[in-house]
């Protein structure tokens, strides 16, 4: 009887196991042929997109337009309109293109994202030392992984944050990991950079994530707001030594882009308190000031105050 019941209970467990294997490729493999399209057929899909989430949907707008007035206040209604319309172009953009790295060559990598200076990276693996790349939701962040990954024969372990769908979520890492990106759930970043030590590897982080609101530990000015910091850069740094670079990725024009890497902080041991944190998102503030249009605004921020944790 105890047998049976074991048979049955396990048998129960392996169709449920399949039947989630099926539905992820159900969503996998459709995606997959899509990719393949071309990418002007792609861009004609982007602007259909465009027009849904802007004008039928109105996809997060109020979103949009509460984080873009508190951000920028000199500007008029007029200028934030013009603004989000192109942040919506930039957000269908970045969706197209993210479905196009299932079926993206390395070297079609290559030729649409052009690191400008390979050498800011370089010159510490030539050291022996491992470098912390930080990036945000700016311009197309999915394509850094495999820029990065295409360029550096070197490992390259990238933190992500662990959603809620399982599926969507292993379909996605699949494409970021596709040319040798490790995929490092962010409870999991100290234990995998120890199991890597005195070995010559980058780990990339999107410093701009926000922190659930238990861990909110530090608030700094960002675009005229009080705002939590995720302080997990700034934590991985001081305690590896570190050199922490930023990867700034600009749009050129539609599905071309360069990366800039700039050195914030060669020896993160010798920074003050709280220095890399202010470091990494003033730097960031920077280049949004300069193409609003490009950072992630459909994001709720700032979701909580300073003085509601």
């Amino acid at each position: 009887m105890l047998y049976t019941m074991f048979v049955l209970n396990r048998t129960k467990l392996t169709i449920i196991i399949q039947m989630k294997k099926g539905l992820k490729n159900l969503a996998k493999y459709p995606l997959y042929i899509l990719s393949l399209l071309p990418f002007r057929v792609l861009y004609v899909i982007a602007d259909l997109l465009y027009f849904v989430l802007y004008y039928i949907v109105k996809y997060r707008r109020n979103v949009v337009h509460d984080n873009l007035k508190n951000s920028f206040p000199e500007k008029n209604e007029q200028e934030l309109l013009d603004i989000t319309k192109k942040f919506y172009v930039n957000l269908v953009d970045t969706m197209v293109e993210s479905l196009k790295m299932a079926s993206m060559t390395r070297a079609c990598v290559l030729k649409r994202l052009v690191i400008t200076n390979t050498s800011e990276i370089r010159q510490f693996y030539d050291q022996g030392r491992a470098v912390i790349i930080v990036t945000a939701h700016y311009g197309n962040w999915e394509w850094g992984t495999p820029i990065i990954a295409s360029v550096y024969p070197e490992p390259v372990m990238v933190v992500y944050k662990p959603v809620a769908n399982k599926n969507f979520e292993a379909i996605l890492n699949g494409w970021r990991s596709r040319f040798g990106g490790i995929m490092v759930p962010m409870k999991q970043t100290l234990r995998a950079i120890l199991s890597c030590k005195s070995k010559t590897f980058a780990i990339a982080l999107v410093g701009d994530q926000t922190p659930v609101r238990h861990e909110a530990h530090y608030f700094t000015d960002f675009l005229n707001q009080r705002t939590a910091i995720f302080l997990g850069v700034e934590k991985i740094a001081v305690k590896t030594n570190m050199p922490v670079i930023y990867a700034h990725l600009n749009r050129l024009k539609r599905g071309y882009y360069d990366c800039t890497l700039t050195t914030l902080f060669e020896n993160p041991k010798d920074t003050k308190l709280y220095e890399i944190t202010e470091g990494h998102t003033q730097f960031l503030e920077q280049i949004i000031r300069k193409r609003p249009e490009m950072w992630l605004w459909s994001h709720r921020r700032w979701k909580f105050k300073e003085e509601d944790v």
